[in-house]
């Protein structure tokens, strides 16, 4: 995982809809789960939705394992099914929409750091958008 995790996002069912709630910070490999348990116990999702960083090729690289084994972990913590998300190019499609948002006088360069949120409501966005949604762990 990368120095931030990536947010938690609100799944709204109806719409298909997601939104960043916050992003949940990871020090030297270490995750606060006391910050997930707080957005768990806020919003008691049915189930996560974990971004998964394959290299350009779709093959596994060692962020690949750090995210799946934060699934498996997030999945037996909390008694939920996890699914993964491809989490390939949303960095970039990240980075265009805050551009986009700047450009429209909705976001300030000092939000920057909230591209990781918005990766991740990207995350879960394409997650929704695709009807094959089999749980990885639970």
């Amino acid at each position: 995982m990368s120095a931030r995790a990536r947010s938690a996002s609100r799944l709204a069912t109806r719409s298909a809809a997601a939104r960043a709630l916050s992003t949940v910070a990871v020090s030297h490999g270490r995750i606060d789960w006391s910050a997930i348990d707080i957005l768990v116990k806020d919003w008691q999702p049915q189930a996560f939705v974990v971004g998964l960083p394959l290299a350009l090729d779709g093959s596994e690289q060692e962020m690949t394992r750090h995210a799946r084994s934060f699934a498996g972990e997030l999945g037996r913590r909390y008694n939920r099914d996890v699914h993964e998300s491809d989490e390939r190019f949303t960095s970039k499609e990240a980075a265009r929409r805050f551009a986009g948002q700047r450009a429209q006088g909705t976001a300030r360069r000092k939000h920057g750091a909230e591209i990781d949120a918005l990766a991740a409501q990207i995350i879960l966005e394409s997650w929704l958008a695709h009807p094959d949604h089999k749980a990885t762990s639970s």
